[in-house]
């Protein structure tokens, strides 16, 4: 049965049910039902009570035992249903009402139209007998907001009675479908407005670009004089639409027009307010016009939290520390945005323990301090204390996020240490869903921690998700790890899937085929680069095949490639070119690299080192010592051998392990003494590092087994033939060639040392006992 309209009251349904701030919700809750019976009004309140605290259970439980109700009592648990989605149990309950009003079809048909069921939704409207102007009001704007715009406008016009919601519902819609000039014809046409109608014309014109249109209508609107219209938040919102077009003297001028001060006058409600300021003093920051914000900053009478953390974000932005400290010293109550704010400031410019020392002062912190700070030590290669942070946040109860995780991830890859990383994988599968940069920081961690096949499994899980950023990660592990045949398979596969490399992705590939020996294929895939995807060579692209027509002995077209080259060759392509000079005998083109090299840097002594050793080989002495006479001229020395030796953390406070060298009483044949004065070189070597933590002893013990294995090998006349240059003992003996490198604490990956004299290297997988659990532990 359908109670008519004119029955109804005029008072909206939110007024039927009126809260009694003073009730005891859960006391009511549990009163008996006798209770309950007698005061429906009581009962009511408590369902709505129920429903606005997401408790529809115990709205449901109170209406099944509840023996007396009226319409209000089947609106109030028709609203909950609605108010959660759950259409098809408030269709179950909208058809037992023994009694409708026009409340309960509003209600049902509104739950219609918000889950997009406008078909359900016409059919309950068609039906009802007495339609208000929220019935119109509902359906027209659920087809609107749903594209079907015919289907609304002919609602619009058979409606009974309109209402200045039902305009801005037509006006809504056609912005939102983007037929522009549709809605402001309609506005125009409004026979009366409301502060929402300026609102939604002027937002959906800016969200779709047309600015202009947008300051025209608002001109307009104040030159009407209509109070009713919220004309300061129209303009705030153009001005804002101006800065992010980056056309801030639009912006300003727009800015200007806004009175304020005496020039009010009796538009009292049209004057500038805080946010205006706020939102001209943004778009400046935004346009990176400091000075001119600050201007603005100083002229305002009154500033809230916004204005201060908006200034101060500008010269944090423009890495103006000095003048965001004295802001952030000046602000009366910095909020967390504001400490936040400076912590980052401080970390990008290398200032860390200015960072730390806002982190620690700070009187609350969230999560996005924390991430604030990791990723801070994370970025300054402070690994072992990006940890610690991360541990002492969950020690604070504070959950990680995406980007906590991502940054912790980034620590584990930069130090590979496989365990670690393993243990933040679990515990990304237990708090988050993994998203694509998730995955790919999760690729990125094993491929260098040398952990390929656990690479490839997340990477192949990903399916359909991979995105270039994948592609590269999983391909670049491939390729620093010597796969070079699986990594040019994977990017034959990436192609095949029509994603577009980047300039990264060819760098891995050239760098597979150097490492392949594939000069052909690397000249291919280098002009597929230009003709085939369009991206220009950089430094480093040359660099690569360069080195790869040097491997091969092609040496002049090498030469020809740095002479053709769009950029200037720096460094690495000198570099390149300098070694496979020296691999293939050729001092003539040796001469010109290093002559350019030394140009780059000054400073280095490898150019100097190698043209040398070039000219000894060949027995130009001559040509020798006057290389060596010009290091001496310019105070050029080579650089006694040293590495970094991170066990646990690299990066972390490293420890350099100094060469050590043979006493000049030494002879070339004296190495029956070897072993003695080694140990005593290990002992010194113990006394110049600095025992950080409790790995170092197990660090001293490996090192010395290997030193004393290495040097057993190297007594093989035939190292030591090769190793040894008898006529230039003076330059540096046997011992200052020796560069251990990599951390040896992880098992992941070969060990080896570095020999500079003849560019070989030994491996020490043999060397170093992995079987030594106490080591790893």
């Amino acid at each position: 049965m359908v109670i008519p309209l004119r029955r109804l009251s005029n008072t909206p349904f939110s007024t039927f049910i009126k809260p009694n701030i003073h009730l005891n919700i859960r006391h009511c809750s549990n009163a008996s039902h006798d209770d309950t019976d007698k005061n429906i009004r009581l009962l009511n309140t408590n369902i709505t009570n129920h429903i606005r605290n997401n408790r529809l259970n115990d709205a449901k439980h109170l209406f099944e035992n509840s023996k007396h109700r009226n319409t209000v009592t089947w609106n109030s648990l028709l609203s909950g249903y609605v108010r959660r989605k759950e259409i098809t149990n408030a269709r179950n309950l909208f058809d037992k009402m023994p009694q409708k009003d026009v409340v309960s079809w509003n209600t049902m048909i509104s739950g219609y139209v918000s889950c997009g069921w406008l078909n359900e939704g016409r059919v309950l409207f068609d039906q009802m007998e007495c339609r208000d102007v929220v019935t119109w009001n509902t359906v027209i704007s659920g087809y609107a907001k749903n594209g079907r715009m015919s289907e609304a406008l002919k609602l619009f016009w058979d409606a009974e009675v309109k209402n200045v919601v039902t305009w801005n519902a037509v006006v809504t819609g056609f912005l939102s479908n983007g037929d522009l000039r549709s809605a402001v014809e309609f506005y125009r046409r409004m026979p009366e407005r409301d502060g929402a109608s300026l609102s939604v014309v002027v937002s959906g014109l800016i969200q779709n670009g047309e600015l202009d249109e947008a300051g025209k209508i608002l001109v307009e609107a104040s030159l009407e004089k209509d109070e009713r219209v919220d004309l300061v938040h129209a303009f705030n919102t153009l001005i804002a639409g101006y800065g992010r077009k980056g056309r801030i003297e639009d912006a300003r001028r727009l800015f200007d027009r806004i009175p304020y001060g005496n020039d009010c006058g009796r538009r009292g409600m049209f004057r500038r307010n805080v946010v205006s300021w706020n939102t001209m003093i943004m778009c400046y920051v935004k346009a990176k016009d400091v000075v001119s914000a600050r201007v603005l900053f100083d002229e305002m009478s009154e500033r809230d939290t916004c204005t201060w953390n908006t200034m101060i974000s500008g010269y944090v932005e423009k890495c103006d520390m000095e003048e965001a400290s004295n802001l952030f010293t000046d602000m009366p109550n910095p909020d967390v945005y504001t400490w936040n704010s400076m912590i980052s400031g401080y970390a990008q410019i290398g200032k860390l323990d200015i960072a730390c020392i806002y982190f620690r002062r700070m009187p609350q912190r969230n999560r996005v301090s924390w991430n604030s700070i990791i990723s801070a030590h994370e970025k300054n290669m402070k690994y072992k204390m990006a940890i610690d942070l991360f541990l002492d946040m969950q020690v604070e109860g504070e959950k990680p996020d995406k980007h906590t995780l991502s940054s912790v991830l980034s620590v584990c890859a930069e130090i590979t240490d496989t365990r670690l990383g393993v243990q933040i994988h679990q515990l990304v599968t237990k708090i988050v869903t993994p998203d694509v940069p998730l995955n790919n920081s999760l690729i990125t961690m094993y491929a260098k921690c040398g952990a390929i096949t656990e690479a490839r499994a997340i990477f192949e899980e990903m399916k359909s998700c991979k995105g270039v950023i994948s592609w590269n990660a999983m391909i670049g592990g491939y390729v620093s790890h010597g796969y070079a045949t699986k990594a040019l398979e994977l990017f034959g596969l990436m192609k095949k899937e029509r994603v577009k490399p980047t300039y990264i992705t060819f760098v891995s590939v050239l760098n597979a085929c150097a490492n392949a020996g594939l000069a052909e294929e690397g000249r291919m895939h280098f002009n597929s680069m230009v003709n085939e995807f369009g991206i220009e060579p950089r430094v480093e692209h040359f660099a690569t095949l360069v080195d790869i027509l040097g491997r091969n002995g092609q040496l002049e077209e090498a030469m020809d490639v740095i002479k053709g080259m769009a950029v200037k060759p720096d460094k690495a392509v000198w570099g390149a070119l300098l070694g496979a000079c020296k691999v293939h005998n050729n001092i003539k083109l040796a001469r010109v690299a290093a002559e350019a090299l030394i140009r780059l840097d000054p400073e280095s002594s490898t150019p100097y080192v190698l043209l040398h050793n070039m000219y000894a080989d060949i027995g130009q002495w001559d040509d020798a010592t006057e290389v060596k006479k010009l290091m001496e001229k310019h105070n050029i020395k080579k650089a006694a051998g040293s590495s970094l030796l991170a066990q646990y953390i690299k990066g972390q406070d490293p420890y350099t392990v100094l060469s050590w060298k043979r006493s000049k009483n030494d002879g070339a044949s004296s190495w029956d003494n070897h072993m003695k004065s080694d140990a005593y070189r290990v002992k010194l070597i113990k006394k110049r590092l600095s025992i950080r933590h409790n790995k170092t002893i197990s660090v001293y013990a490996v090192l010395q087994r290997s030193i004393y294995n290495l040097l057993q090998v190297l007594r093989h006349p035939n190292h030591i033939l090769e190793l040894w240059c008898t006529s230039f003992q003076q330059l540096c003996p046997l011992e200052e060639k020796l560069f251990i490198s990599g951390a040896i604490s992880n098992p992941v990956g070969p060990l080896a040392v570095a020999l500079d004299c003849n560019s070989n290297l030994y491996s020490l997988n043999d060397l170093v006992q992995y079987q030594d659990e106490d080591f790893w532990l």
